[in-house]
């Protein structure tokens, strides 16, 4: 926002441009451009970066997170776009030094040598204690009107904000599941369990309480169970053929998805009823043992019963359906 409204006050045409992926989306791009009053390119690179994410030329972050990587592929996309549709140059809101790894000098100049832009890129916020750039030398860009801010601390940012009468800005802490230490665990377990998972795998982590089983063949099984009516919602959205669904028949709770990349299973639509169990203790559950599909099942029908609070100790109806 603010790299865009120093570029402004020049009277430059700004367009805003964000990525959508597994991990962030365009929610906030599109509030700015708005706030702004300026157009607002929104790019899906979804697959690309999954794939990126899973092995980073440049390695993680803190977390999962492949910054370095990461900006390096929005801002190839960038350039892309500028080439197609004309633009002069692209500008970042990076400022040097805020993120010590993937905001230093040296990141910040294979950020640029990767993606292609260098000489088209400019990161106004910083631009001063940076290398002149061709657009600055031709005068395109006033670099006088740019600023020299670096480090973690945002003053100079809150001065500006404050200058340029923005009212409404967002956290700085980004968005991005990838940096988050909880979603980065789950991540890192699947990628583990299933290397060649897709963009559906990765959505059920965001909805419900995950776990792990295994089958009789010691292949991994995918069991998530909602915690609320949005991640029951969700994750009847996501089911495939072969999952296994399980809802409870008359009572409110937890929608259950049962997945496995190997495990054969007949097409079935049925309705148990279980003894819900009192309490139930995960470490005695044994996840990590091998499981016959019965089993699986019945731990699934127990796990879901259970986290329906009002269930426990009672005995209750559910249903179990293979999508086909």
């Amino acid at each position: 926002m603010l790299a865009a409204r120093t570029l402004m006050e020049q009277g430059i045409k700004v367009t805003g441009l964000s990525f959508k992926s597994y991990f962030f989306g365009t929610a906030k791009g599109k509030k700015v451009a708005a706030q702004l009053g300026i157009e607002h390119i929104e790019i899906d690179f979804s697959e690309e970066h999954l794939a990126m994410a899973k092995n980073p030329k440049y390695g993680y972050g803190k977390n999962m997170n492949p910054c370095i990587d990461c900006h390096a592929m929005m801002l190839k996309k960038a350039k892309e776009k500028i080439e197609k549709e004309k633009f002069d140059f692209v500008a970042p809101g990076e400022v040097l030094g805020e993120r010590p790894m993937s905001q230093n000098l040296q990141a910040l100049k294979i950020v640029e040598k990767d993606s292609g832009l260098v000489g088209r890129l400019i990161r106004p916020l910083s631009a001063k204690l940076l290398d002149e750039s061709a657009l600055e030398k031709a005068g395109v860009v006033s670099r006088g009107k740019l600023f020299d801010i670096s480090g973690r601390s945002r003053k100079r940012q809150l001065e500006l904000v404050k200058k340029y009468g923005i009212k409404e800005y967002a956290s700085p802490g980004g968005g991005c599941l990838l940096t988050d230490p909880v979603f980065s665990e789950k991540l890192l377990k699947l990628l583990e369990f299933w290397p060649d998972c897709r963009g559906n795998d990765i959505e059920l982590l965001k909805w419900g309480r995950v776990n792990w089983l295994k089958d009789e063949n010691d292949k991994n099984v995918l069991l998530v169970i909602g915690r609320d009516a949005e991640d029951n919602e969700n994750l009847e959205k996501l089911a495939q053929s072969g999952d296994m669904m399980i809802n409870l028949v008359d009572e409110n709770g937890p929608t259950s998805l049962t997945r496995s990349k190997k495990l054969e299973v007949k097409s079935k639509n049925e309705m148990q009823e279980i003894k819900v169990p009192d309490e139930l203790k995960m470490s005695e559950l044994e996840l990590g043992e091998r499981k016959s599909q019965e089993e699986i099942i019945n731990l699934a029908l127990s796990l879901t019963g259970y986290y329906a609070a009002k269930c426990r100790g009672k005995k209750i109806k559910l249903s179990v359906n293979i999508i086909n």
